[in-house]
C-alpha cells in the first residue's frame, strides 16, 4: 500500500480503535486522555491527505473523479460491492474540519465533563465513533459504503443527546432518531434504485448518471435529496434540529452544528447531483425555493427567539439555506459558495455553540432576558461572542461573507425572474441574519448587569482558550484567503458540473 492509502484507512481506524481503547482503559480521565489522542492522531492522518502534483499550496485544478489518493478492496464479491475509499478537493476541507472539531470536543472534556448519562470516557469513546461515521461518508466511494457510514452516526449520537443532554433531552434524542430514520430510509430505497439500474455501486463510475434514464434519475434524485435534506436540514424538514442543539450538551452541539449536518450538503453534491444530473436539473427551481423559505423562516424564528442555544440552533436553518440555494444554483459559483458555506459554518457555529455553553454554565440560564451586562462582568468573553456574532452574520473579511454572498451571486448569474426573485429574498435573508445577531449582542452584552451574570469571573481557562482558539484563526484565515478551501475544489466543481445536462 502507498502513504496516502495507509493515511486513508488509518483515518477511519484509527477513532475506531480509539473509541474501544477508550470504553475499555480502567480510569475516567485516562480513557479521556486516551480518547483525545486518538483524535489527535486522526487530525494529523487527514493533513498529509492532500494530494495532487500541486501539493500544500497548489492552485491548479483537481482531479474530479479520480481522487488523489484511495483504497479499493473486494468488499462483498457476490454483490460486487468494495471497500473504495478516497479523498478529493471537495471532500478533504470537510475532512480536516471533522477531525479538528473532535479533537476540539475531546479535549473539551478534559476540562469539564456534562453531567447526566455516565462517565466521560463513554461520551469520549461515543464521540470518536460519531467521527468514523462522519469521516467515512465524506470518504466512501462506493454507494453502499456511504450508506454504512452515513448510518453509523445515528446510534453514538442519540445516546450522547439522551445521556449528557438538558432536561428534556431524552424526547429531543427521540425526535431526532426518528427524523434520521425517516431519512435513512429514503437514501436507502434510493440507493437500491441506483445500484439496481446502474449494476453497480462505484461512486466513481457512477458521477454523470451512468447511462440511468431520465425518469430513473427523477426518481434517484427525489429519494436523494429528500433523505439528505433531513440531515441538512431544508425546510420544512428542519424541526428536530432546534430541540436537539437546545438539549444536546455542548460538545454533541459542536459536532450536530459543526459536522452533521454537513453530511446531508454534502451528499447533496457528491450522490444527488453527482448520480442524478438529469434529475438535479429538473428539481433545481423547487430546491432553490424551499433553500430559501429556509433562510427567510429560520431569519425571522431567530428574531423571536429568547433562549441563546436555541437561537444559534435555528440560525444554522437559515446558513444551511444558502449553502443549498448555492447547490441549487448547479453553477460553479453556486457549488463552490455551498463549498465554503459549509466550512465557515462549522468553524463559526461551533465556535458559537461553544460560547454558548460556557455562558449557561457560568450563568446557569440561557435565557437572554437573564443573561444582559456580559461585558462587564465577562469582557473576554462578551467580546469572543461578539466575533462569533459579527463573523456568522457575514461580515467581510471573515469566513462567514463568502458563502452567502456568492449564493446570492450565483443566483443572479443563473438569471430568470425566478432566480433574480431568490436572489433578492436570499439577500433579504441576510439582513435578518444581521438584525438577530444584533439583537442578540445588545441583549447579552450591554446593559445593566443581570443577576444571573453580575458574579461571573472575567477570565476564561486554559482549556477553553486552546479549544476556541483554532476557530478563531480558521474564521479570520477563511475570511481573508478563501482560496484555503476554493483553490482545492475548483477542479472537482467544474468536472462535476460537465456531466450536469
Amino acid at each position: 500500500m502507498t502513504f496516502g492509502q495507509v493515511l486513508l484507512v488509518a483515518v477511519v481506524a484509527v477513532p475506531a480503535l480509539g473509541a474501544l481503547a477508550t470504553a475499555v482503559v480502567p480510569g475516567d480521565r485516562a480513557g479521556r486522555v486516551v480518547g483525545t489522542v486518538a483524535a489527535a492522531l486522526t487530525l494529523l492522518a487527514t493533513l498529509p491527505l492532500v494530494g495532487g502534483d500541486h501539493g500544500w499550496f497548489g492552485y491548479g485544478p483537481r482531479p474530479a473523479v479520480q481522487p488523489w489518493h484511495q483504497v479499493d478492496l473486494p468488499w462483498v464479491p457476490g454483490l460486487d460491492l468494495r471497500f473504495h475509499l478516497g479523498v478529493d478537493g471537495i471532500s478533504w476541507p470537510l475532512v480536516v474540519l471533522t477531525a479538528l472539531l473532535t479533537l476540539l470536543c475531546c479535549a473539551y472534556t478534559l476540562w469539564r465533563v456534562p453531567t447526566g448519562g455516565g462517565s466521560g470516557r463513554a461520551l469520549v469513546a461515543l464521540l470518536l465513533v460519531v467521527e468514523v461515521g462522519i469521516l467515512g461518508t465524506f470518504l466512501a466511494l462506493d454507494l453502499v459504503l456511504f450508506f454504512l457510514f452515513f448510518e453509523v452516526v445515528l446510534l453514538p449520537m442519540y445516546a450522547v443527546i439522551a445521556g449528557w443532554g438538558g432536561a428534556d433531552r431524552r424526547r429531543a434524542a427521540r425526535k431526532f432518531a426518528l427524523y434520521t430514520l425517516f431519512g435513512s430510509v429514503l437514501l436507502l430505497v434510493g440507493v437500491y434504485v441506483v445500484v439496481a439500474a446502474a449494476g453497480t455501486a462505484d461512486l466513481v463510475a457512477l458521477t454523470g448518471g451512468a447511462g440511468l434514464s431520465r425518469g430513473t434519475q427523477l426518481a434517484a434524485f427525489t429519494l436523494l435529496a429528500l433523505a439528505f435534506a433531513v440531515k441538512s436540514p431544508l425546510w420544512p424538514l428542519h424541526s428536530w434540529l432546534p430541540d436537539a442543539h437546545t438539549q444536546a450538551p455542548t460538545v454533541g452541539s459542536v459536532i450536530l452544528a459543526g459536522v452533521l449536518l454537513k453530511m446531508g450538503t454534502y451528499g447533496m453534491i457528491r450522490v444527488a447531483v453527482g448520480v442524478a444530473p438529469e434529475g438535479a436539473r429538473w428539481a433545481a427551481p423547487v430546491l432553490g425555493v424551499l433553500a430559501v423559505a429556509a433562510i427567510l423562516i429560520g431569519g425571522l424564528v431567530c428574531l423571536a427567539q429568547d433562549d441563546l442555544k436555541r437561537l444559534i440552533a435555528y440560525s444554522s436553518v437559515g446558513h444551511m439555506g444558502f449553502v443549498l440555494l448555492g447547490i441549487a444554483t448547479l453553477t460553479a459559483t453556486g457549488l463552490q459558495a455551498a463549498l465554503i458555506g459549509n466550512i465557515a459554518h462549522g468553524v463559526i457555529t461551533a465556535l458559537l455553540f461553544f460560547l454558548a455553553g460556557a455562558v449557561k454554565d457560568r450563568a446557569h440560564t440561557g435565557s437572554l432576558a437573564d443573561l444582559s451586562g456580559l461585558r462587564e462582568t465577562a469582557p473576554r468573553l462578551a467580546g469572543l461572542l461578539g466575533f462569533a456574532a459579527v463573523a456568522s452574520l457575514g461580515l467581510p473579511g471573515l469566513a462567514g461573507f463568502w458563502g452567502e454572498a456568492f449564493a446570492v451571486v450565483a443566483a443572479v448569474r443563473r438569471g430568470g425572474p425566478l432566480w433574480l426573485t431568490l436572489a433578492v429574498l436570499a439577500a433579504l435573508g441576510g439582513a435578518l441574519t444581521a438584525a438577530y445577531f444584533l439583537r442578540l449582542l445588545r441583549r447579552v452584552s450591554h446593559g445593566r448587569p443581570s443577576p444571573a451574570v453580575a458574579g461571573l469571573a472575567p477570565g476564561l481557562a486554559g482549556a477553553e482558550l486552546t479549544a476556541w482558539a483554532p476557530l478563531v484563526l480558521l474564521a479570520l484565515a477563511v475570511g481573508l484567503a478563501p482560496a484555503l478551501v476554493l483553490s482545492y475544489a475548483s477542479g472537482p466543481v467544474e468536472a462535476l458540473l460537465g456531466v450536469v445536462p
